[in-house]
């Protein structure tokens, strides 16, 4: 029997919201290989610029619980279109930003708001397709998803190789004005779902102290004027982790992150995979595009070409994934995804301005297929086993906790390979030295995302209990 048709109305509402996303989506990737540029318009460090992108990302995660609440109290249709509203401003102040200070606020922003429209968006779709529709709904809304970390580079590059960088943050605003104009005209309201819902907002100012302060610590603490400054923050990041158990530990399920989902050892392993994983995979993102230009004298578009293999290796494990994850469990999905990732990034250890280029693109499109193998399983995983009332928690725990383990990533990698080329003398061989300590850092943890790896859901050894058994 043919599959029923997708009524006409779902499918429309369903593109006008990705519409809407869509600057969102592929804001990062823009960004990214704009990186060593910005770092010369504004005379700056890729130590300092990196916050562009870290300050970004870090925002994104301490969002994420903000969308839930809003969507609970609010009107879903205000709620997006309000969150849009935000990004462009932010979109238009980065565009207009007067120093480096200013635009790393106004990215900060901007990622507030990207950290809203997203989980926004999977609710308001959600909503209006019902569970029979769900996926194949979320297969259209999953494409900007897919294509963005190809797309997205090069869009950039253009911009920077044919106008000036302010429209690197200015391209968002005619398809986010264009986006709100229909949204108001044709979405649907989203009738608020509790209006008394409470938003744990001590919780979220620990967790935004905690990551905060840990990630400015690193990236200070290795400089000799600023490491009173970094021993300070690294104290205050402390002491909020403590302030935090303590108050999760009296408030029980009332809290942002309760400390019973780490009663599941599903859980567990999942959160700290998420934090390694999204150290690993997407820290080195920050270092492809520089290592191209700085390394391999690569120019912006060019380097935004190169990173297409990448992105092929991702959309080639996405299909694969959710199917060998039902049926082997996440540990075998993940473990395989990890050791294949490894064997992408480490040639980069020895990759210099004398490596031919079809090896850097096949390296790159097998780091791909790995780095897409990750995420989706150890999401899926988190909530295995949990109780109901504990899985809208699971859920803002998983997304803030990957955003966070990006954010790190990005700001550490940067501050080893800007440590590094400020030690020695300015030459070819120290920067190619500078970048291949920043691809060994990154190795490093995504050798330790092996162990919670090791903890996550094996169906394989299930069936074998099962067959013994009968």
């Amino acid at each position: 029997m043919e599959k029923e048709k997708l009524p006409k109305g779902i499918i429309s509402i369903a593109w006008i919201l990705v519409l809407g996303a869509l600057p969102p989506m592929l804001d990062s990737t823009i960004v990214n290989i704009a990186v060593n540029d910005l770092a010369k318009v504004f005379s700056v460090t890729f130590a300092v610029m990196q916050w562009v992108v870290t300050g970004y990302v870090l925002a994104l995660g301490i969002a994420v619980p903000f969308s839930g609440w809003l969507m609970r109290r609010f009107d879903g249709k205000k709620v997006y279109m309000s969150a849009m509203g935000l990004f462009l401003i932010g979109s238009l102040l980065c565009g207009l930003a007067w120093d480096v200070q200013s635009l790393i606020a106004f990215r900060v922003l901007q990622g507030f708001a990207s950290g809203i429209i997203i989980p926004t968006l999977t609710a308001l779709i959600a909503q209006v397709a019902g569970s029979k529709n769900i996926g194949r709904i979320m297969s259209i809304v999953g494409i900007p998803i897919v294509f963005g970390p190809i797309v997205g580079p090069i869009i950039g590059g253009l911009i920077l190789q044919h106008l000036q960088w302010q429209w690197l943050f200015f391209v968002n605003l005619p398809i986010g004005v264009i986006a709100i104009f229909i949204m108001q005209w044709k979405l649907p309201k989203f009738e608020a779902m509790d209006k008394s819902a409470k938003l744990d907002w001590f919780g979220i100012l620990l967790l935004a102290l905690l990551s905060g302060m840990f990630i400015f610590g690193v990236t200070e603490i290795r400089a000799q004027d600023r490491r009173a400054t970094g021993i300070l923050s690294f104290v205050i990041g402390i002491i909020s982790l403590v302030v935090y158990l303590l108050y999760a530990w009296k408030k029980k399920e009332q809290v942002l992150i309760p400390l019973d989902l780490f009663k599941s050892k599903n859980f567990s392993a999942a959160f700290f995979s998420l934090f390694l994983a999204g150290f690993a995979t997407n820290g080195p993102m920050i270092l492809f595009p520089m290592f191209f230009q700085n390394v391999c004298g690569l120019n912006v578009i060019t380097s935004a070409l190169w990173l297409i293999p990448q992105g092929m290796g991702m959309l080639v494990t996405r299909p694969l994934v959710g199917k060998m994850t039902d049926k082997l469990g996440a540990r075998f999905v993940v473990l395989p995804s990890i050791v294949i990732t490894i064997i992408g990034t480490l040639p980069f250890v020895f990759f210099d301005v004398s490596t031919v280029r079809w090896l850097i693109w096949i390296v790159l499109f097998v780091r791909g297929i790995g780095v897409g193998g990750i995420t989706i399983p150890v999401m899926s995983d988190s909530y295995v086993g949990l109780q109901k009332s504990l899985v809208p928690a699971a859920s803002v725990a998983t997304r803030t906790i990957q955003n966070i383990g990006a954010a790190f990533g990005s700001a550490i990698l940067a501050t080893v390979v800007s440590n590094a080329l400020n030690v020695k003398e300015v030459a070819v061989a120290n920067i190619v030295g500078a970048y291949h300590t920043g691809f060994i850092t990154s190795l490093i943890f995504m050798v330790i995302s092996i162990l919670p790896a090791l903890f996550l859901t094996n169906k394989l050894g299930v069936k074998a209990i099962e067959s013994n058994g009968q």
